[in-house]
């Protein structure tokens, strides 16, 4: 099954989101972004500067995949 993304969530989360989630600074969550786009660039994936897959930033910090 496909998974369809909505204006109320986007397929990229920002760092103003990462920053609530973690409860960090907002150049923490840059940080955070920039090696989460470092290891998906290293897969082989195209990335976005400032802004980072939602669904990889939900594996790597809750450990899976969240379902909607």
């Amino acid at each position: 099954m496909t998974k369809t993304y909505t204006d109320n969530q986007e397929m990229f989360i920002r760092a103003d989101e990462v920053r609530y989630t973690m409860g960090v600074s907002r150049a923490y969550a840059y940080k955070v972004i920039k090696q989460l786009n470092d290891e998906l660039e290293s897969k082989g994936y195209m990335v976005v500067n400032g802004r980072t897959s939602r669904k990889y930033f939900n594996e790597r910090f809750y450990g899976k995949v969240l379902s909607a």
